[in-house]
């Protein structure tokens, strides 16, 4: 059983940025004037900006941090990092020089921007090392992320226990619940289903990530009409994104839609994220294609 937690203050505003509800938890942050301490309100500061971050706001979060509290500042890093022009490898570079140093691994939301940036990465191991030992619940789920991406569901199954022992009932702890259950497929492909639902009968509208977890656990079991109207509903709010770009053309290929409006999605993902995984490796697979069929292709004599 979790043990019993006091009261949070800011409950709703966590779990409005777990779900990706991003603007409900600017909402909540901006609401919240009567802060019991100085610590709780930099906590909402750092939800407050990393929502504006996840809006893709990065001038907003540039101008307030210049006068925020020092333990937000690691947060422009991340905005620089996530900036169209950003000079990535010397951004990753400085973060690798600041982890050496170990100067800010006292502060979580260091930590959280450094296995962020390293996540992007795909290193995913440098992230871990400096989760490691950490007691946040958000950073904890966050191991169990890399985990996963690492193809380890056996020592993330480990991490989720250490979730479930700290706090049960937490909005994270059932995400995380439901990313081991969907890619351990099976039984658990339900599970995650069941999961995902639940939170949206309790919270309400769902942003893209945890949306794509639903249509996907939905798609697992057949129910590709539902796949595709969660992927449809989770879109209106988040039209650019492109997990949800990616589910949708694939649920257009196993619906009686017309072959182009698959295409129509495809297009859109490869070309408004070049840097997406499946990206780089549609375009890999793509070019290999090219490249062998025209080995193969017959000599046309003039």
């Amino acid at each position: 059983m979790a043990r019993q937690q006091d009261v949070d203050e800011l409950f709703d505003v966590k779990n409005a940025f777990y779900v990706g509800n991003y603007q409900q938890a600017i909402t909540e942050a901006l609401s919240i004037t009567q802060i019991s301490s100085p610590t709780v309100a930099t906590e909402r500061d750092s939800f407050l900006y990393r929502s504006y971050i996840a809006q893709g706001n990065h001038r907003i979060v540039s101008q307030e941090l210049k006068n925020a509290d020092v333990l937000l500042q690691p947060l422009k890093t991340l905005v620089d990092y996530l900036s169209p022009q950003a000079n990535k490898p010397a951004i990753v570079a400085d973060i690798d020089a600041r982890v050496a140093k170990g100067l800010e691994l006292q502060n979580d939301i260091f930590l959280l921007v450094a296995a962020t940036i390293y996540y992007h990465e795909e290193n995913y191991e440098a992230a871990l090392k400096i989760l490691h030992g950490t007691e946040s619940l958000e950073l904890r789920a966050y191991t169990l992320q890399c985990l996963l991406a690492m193809h380890r569901p056996d020592l993330a199954k480990k991490q989720l226990k250490i979730l479930q022992d700290q706090e049960d009932d937490s909005t994270l702890t059932q995400l995380a619940q439901a990313w081991l259950n969907l890619s351990q497929g099976g039984p658990g492909v339900q599970d995650a289903h069941y999961s995902v639902m639940e939170l949206t009968e309790r919270l309400g509208a769902l942003g893209a990530a945890p949306s794509a977890v639903g249509a996907a656990a939905a798609a697992s079991r057949g129910m590709w009409e539902e796949c595709e109207q969660t992927l449809v509903e989770a879109q209106a709010r988040s039209p650019h994104d492109a997990d949800l770009l990616l589910g949708l053309a694939v649920a257009a290929r196993h619906s009686s839609k017309a072959p182009e409006v698959a295409s129509r999605y495809l297009a859109q993902l490869l070309d408004s994220h070049p840097a997406h995984p499946f990206t780089k490796e549609y375009l890999a697979k793509s070019n290999e294609f090219k490249r062998l069929a025209a080995q193969y292709q017959p000599a046309v004599s003039s």
